[in-house]
């Protein structure tokens, strides 16, 4: 994709009507929300051990327990019932169900999604999964982690067990959810587990959940009983210059290839970005990627999911110039973006959510429209979209939160507007239906529309809940408060 310009979104003070079927969905992770950390059989995943390293994540916090969702989750489904949610977008835990990542399944963690998905169907609320949202099986990576091919190929056969134990009530699956910071957050600045800072590891790594993506593909479509809908949810960053000069260009551009070409390259144009391969010779020569494995990768989606939070503002830096590195993805010595060191980022300018992060709905519409464009036929979701603010407690132990009920609103109203300029879109979950761990932030933000009591686990939603289930009942958004 090339970068594109800012253009604000003004609110219109008027309701916005969603066609019949439109999927109305929250989302979660496993291990930021099961807890049961070692019940029946689980092992350690990587953020297991990245979590009880000290240092790495915000005061010590684990996922032990995390909101204990293991245990409670009839009352979640409940709570998901009452929201009104179509769908419910949850990742299974891999080393809860095959705690080595291969050989044969644990049938008690596979029998706890069997029973999640059994209790999301009982309640008309349709259950949309997720291989593999960061938590990869520690021993896997002891053996080398996503850097070696391997671990692609365990992936695959990790995903044909999940076939064939829920193939017969899950229509709709999802590959990965965000491989760029797997990789490069991962393996490249080390702030995401397994902690670790080589960015010839990082590019590996980008390849080889590349390449798990495909064969997983492959798996679900030889062992889903009725084929099912296969996806894959991308962070695609919608990257913007600072200054419209031939060098901030540049720079978008170098951020473009390795924030987006990286993945939508092999999985739907038919191979890596010529860019990307020139940007980071300088740290391999890609003999990682070998003959077969692009055409293994770009494996027909029946829809791709799109995660949006805030653009990427960046300029060209010259030497010896002081480098701003506010891309919002944690801080660290060492940089998540390879083959792109002359690049600065900048603060989005305006409003800020509790992650430091710049309220701009119109990077979701752009993305939208030219991914639309650039992939016509392709369905799109927003498979993640919300916000993190210092909810407040009232007197009576509710939750206003009129903060995150405009940065919803006003993001859905750039999902109308993309439709209505012709992008395909079918779908929409609130990241997130939980307050949970917040990976390095720990408990210390809150993205959920439910907040959670991390003393006592008490449920309650939010301000933001009511009106979002109002907008799942109706399929209308409406107005602005005047």
């Amino acid at each position: 994709m090339t970068a594109s310009e800012t253009r604000p979104l003004t609110a219109t003070a008027r309701s916005l009507s969603f066609p019949p079927g439109f999927l109305w969905g929250a989302a979660t992770a496993a291990y930021q929300i099961e807890g049961a950390a070692r019940a029946d059989g689980r092992t350690p995943s990587i953020w297991d051990t990245f979590s009880h390293t000290p240092g790495k994540v915000f005061e010590g916090h684990t996922g032990d327990v995390a909101v204990d969702h293991y245990h409670r989750y009839r009352d979640d489904v409940r709570l998901m019932s009452e929201l009104g949610l179509s769908a419910y977008r949850f990742s299974v835990s891999w080393s809860r169900v095959q705690p080595t990542g291969r050989g044969p399944a644990v049938q008690k963690g596979l029998d706890f999604y069997r029973r999640l998905v059994d209790e999301l169907l009982a309640a008309g609320i349709e259950p949309a999964l997720t291989l593999y949202h960061w938590d990869l099986p520690q021993e896997l990576e002891d053996a080398g982690g996503w850097p070696e091919r391997a671990t692609a190929e365990r992936f695959a056969e990790y995903a044909a067990l999940l076939a064939g134990a829920l193939g017969d009530r899950v229509e709709r699956w999802t590959t990965l959810n965000e491989p760029w910071c797997s990789a490069f957050l991962g393996y490249g600045s080390g702030v995401h587990a397994p902690g670790r800072t080589d960015p010839v590891a990082a590019l590996r790594a980008a390849h080889h959940l590349n390449l798990g993506h495909g064969l997983a593909v492959q798996a679900l479509r030889a062992g889903l009983p009725s084929g099912g809908e296969l996806a894959v949810s991308l962070n695609l960053h919608e990257v913007r210059p600072l200054t419209g000069s031939v060098a901030d260009r540049e720079a978008a551009r170098r951020i473009d290839t390795v924030g987006n070409g990286v993945w939508l390259g092999p999985m739907l144009d038919g191979g890596y970005p010529p860019e990307l391969l020139a940007d980071t010779a300088h740290l391999t020569d890609w003999s990682f990627v070998r003959d077969g494995d692009e055409a293994a990768i770009g494996q027909q989606l029946d829809w791709l999911g799109v995660n949006y939070y805030t653009p990427t503002v960046v300029s060209a830096v010259a030497e010896g110039e002081a480098k701003p590195q506010d891309d919002g993805h944690g801080d660290s010595e060492h940089s998540p973006w390879p083959g792109a060191d002359a690049v600065a980022f900048h603060r989005v300018p305006g409003e800020r959510t509790a992650m430091g992060w710049g309220v701009d709905p119109s990077g979701l519409y752009d993305l939208l429209t030219r991914v639309s464009a650039r992939y016509p036929g392709l369905p799109l979701v927003v498979s993640e979209n919300g916000a993190a603010y210092e909810d407040e407690v009232g007197p009576d132990g509710s939750v206003d939160d009129p903060e995150r009920i405009a940065y919803v609103r006003g993001h859905l109203e750039a999902v109308h507007r993309a439709m209505a300029d012709g992008a395909d879109v079918r779908g929409y979950f609130l990241w997130s239906l939980l307050d949970n761990f917040e990976w390095a932030y720990g408990y210390a933000k809150r993205f959920g529309a439910v907040r959670v009591d991390y003393e006592t686990l008490e449920r309650t939603p939010k301000a933001s809940a009511r009106w979002y289930a109002r907008v799942a009942a109706s399929g209308e958004v409406p107005p602005p408060p005047a």
